[in-house]
């Protein structure tokens, strides 16, 4: 487990043992992707019953606080799944698969992506998506 994660996030995963879907090693996919880029800090922040969320902020950004929040949704905690949202303007949405959400993120339009199985396909296109996002935000 990285450094970089804080202390709430290595909590959560030390925790998290029941997965029926494969969310997790998702979401440590993710949060490694995003601790390895330069200039990134990870905060996190904890809503047992809700969500646990990781938020990647680059220290380029001058106006906004972060440029990806990847959501374990924590509604039924025997079957947490991942809402990974970006502000809508920081990354394109190719084959029209994210939710688009007015004023979603930090009163801002999201668009958002549900990872509520084990998809490999999914998963690469947040990915990708998570790079635009990273690239975008280093640019200020």
């Amino acid at each position: 487990m990285s450094a970089a994660y804080p202390q709430e996030m290595q909590t959560l995963l030390q925790n998290w043992t029941v997965d029926p879907i494969g969310a997790r090693p998702r979401f440590e996919q993710f949060a490694a992707f995003l601790a390895q880029r330069d200039g990134v800090t990870l905060s996190f922040k904890s809503r047992p019953g809700i969500s646990y969320s990781l938020r990647a902020r680059h220290a380029a950004q001058k106006e906004r606080e972060l440029f990806v929040l990847v959501d374990v949704v924590d509604d039924d905690p025997e079957n947490r799944w991942l809402s990974v949202c970006f502000y809508a303007d920081m990354v394109t949405d190719p084959d029209n698969i994210g939710d688009f959400v007015p004023k979603g993120l930090m009163g801002a339009d999201a668009c958002c992506l549900t990872l509520d199985e084990d998809d490999e396909n999914m998963a690469q296109y947040i990915l990708a998506r998570l790079t635009e996002a990273a690239d975008a935000a280093a640019r200020g």
